[in-house]
């Protein structure tokens, strides 16, 4: 019996023991497997209690099996390497945190009605958001190669009923002008002189690394990993955060203070692979008083009223004033960047936009056609507390789709179907060749993939 078939038979018996445990715990139980991967009853509830109104059908059928399709997923990114950057997650984080915060009243009343604290509430949602943009980008990738031509397009719209053709949602485009806070001199010597005491405490052997950024860092998706991030390449991080980590060269010493777009760090090497590398970091952000929040929304209330009374457009006034680099050079208008298509877009459905800052869809939906925004800050997409103001340049009501006016909407259609195709036949080989087992009590499921139960 060869060494693979051993494991594989192994493994069986202690995943067969953890389901004949699970049916005496009344507090948990292991309800499927997937691979080597368990799927709790408990991991059920919380998306039941998260998602459930969204939920179209038995829940207690629909939740594991998107579980054990995510976990398909997640298995052949490790695969195939596929990893998403901490920013990124990040991103999702902030937004959610915030929604939920606002939800609750305030940071108190959130811990207080999840009952746990706040760096274990970042923890579980900086978790599931990992978990689901990894197996996006798994989906991305298996669906790299599907194209569309404009005669497919037209041929699967041709026939097709007025009534019956796709409902385009309320879209906007939007300009915005951000200023960052002014952080104090002394505020930013406090923040470097901790990171530097973290460094000489390191470079001297009191403590390791990994301990100081598990304990300050305030990156949370590093931090519980001791700060380690993957393998990267220079391009994938930071300029000013790639040149300072790949001039190290000595694991056992600390880099000096750097400055990112996300704040200040001090970084270890762990190793070189390549044109890639892999390191540890530690981040602290300065904190921003009320005080320079209200001085930077009193300087946007200055040039709001500047726009309104001619003297200078507001166009010009974000090139002038603007910090922030992504939209100074396009006249303030955001980008929405398809993650699937790779494709970009100045149009955002309110959906999107939330996503990307739950605070400046709210205004935005508040907007006329041009009406500029009052001042308000929001978290920028680098974690970073902003005032900004915003412009609604044009709002696209609710419509049908037309060939003329959405053909890239009607296009992405036609090239989701054929991408869900390829997933489909996807997920049924993998169903093949992956050990998979379902709690009795949890098989009576009218499932989307009928060979789980094997």
């Amino acid at each position: 019996m060869n060494v693979r078939k051993r494991y594989t038979l192994c493994l069986i018996a202690v995943l067969n023991c953890l389901f004949s445990l699970a049916q005496k715990n009344v507090i948990d139980e292991v309800v499927w497997v997937v691979g080597d991967e368990a799927i709790l009853r408990s991991d059920v509830e919380k998306r039941r209690l998260e998602f459930g109104s969204q939920i179209k059908g038995n829940p207690y059928c629909v939740i594991p099996e998107q579980l054990a399709i995510q976990k398909l997923f997640l298995h052949q990114a490790v695969i195939d390497s596929i990893d998403v950057s901490d920013a990124d997650i990040n991103q999702y984080v902030e937004n959610d945190l915030n929604d939920k915060i606002m939800a609750a009243g305030s940071k108190e009343k959130l811990e207080e009605y999840m009952k746990l604290p706040m760096v274990q509430i970042r923890e579980e949602l900086f978790d599931m958001y990992k978990n689901e943009l990894t197996a996006m980008r798994m989906r991305e990738q298996l669906t790299s190669d599907v194209k569309v031509t404009p005669a497919e397009v037209r041929r699967y719209f041709k026939d097709m009923p007025e009534d019956s053709l796709p409902l385009i949602p309320t879209q906007v485009e939007v300009q915005i002008l951000v200023l960052e806070p002014r952080i104090p001199q002394a505020e930013i010597d406090r923040i470097k002189g901790m990171l530097r005491d973290y460094a000489e405490r390191v470079n001297n052997g009191t403590t390791s690394f990994s301990s100081l950024a598990r304990l300050y860092s305030e990156d949370p998706g590093s931090a519980r990993q001791g700060g380690e991030l993957p393998y990267m390449g220079k391009t994938e991080l930071d300029p000013a955060f790639a040149n300072v980590a790949f001039s190290l060269t000595d694991t056992k010493k600390v880099s000096k203070v750097v400055q990112s777009e996300f704040g200040y760090h001090i970084i270890q090497l762990i190793d070189k692979r390549g044109d890639k590398m892999k390191c540890r970091h530690i981040l602290k952000r300065p904190e921003v008083a009320q005080a320079d929040i209200d001085s930077a929304l009193v300087v946007l209330d200055s040039i709001t009223a500047d726009i309104v009374a001619g003297k200078i457009s507001f166009e010009d006034a974000v090139r002038y004033a603007s910090d922030d680099k992504d939209t100074r050079n396009n006249r303030g208008i955001l980008s929405n960047k398809n993650m699937e298509t790779n494709e970009t877009s100045t149009r955002f459905e309110m959906s999107e936009l939330s996503a990307l800052s739950s605070e400046l869809a709210r205004t935005v939906d508040a907007l006329e056609e041009g009406e500029i925004s009052k001042p308000f800050t929001m978290i920028n997409s680098k974690g970073k507390t902003v005032c900004a103001i915003a412009r609604l340049k044009n709002r696209t009501l609710t419509h049908r789709a037309s060939i003329t006016e959405d053909f890239q909407v009607m296009k992405d259609i036609v090239r989701n179907k054929k991408g869900e195709e390829v997933i489909r036949n996807w997920i049924k080989e993998k169903q093949k060749s992956t050990y998979i087992r379902i709690n009795p009590d949890w098989r009576d499921c009218d499932f989307q993939y009928e060979g789980w139960i094997k």
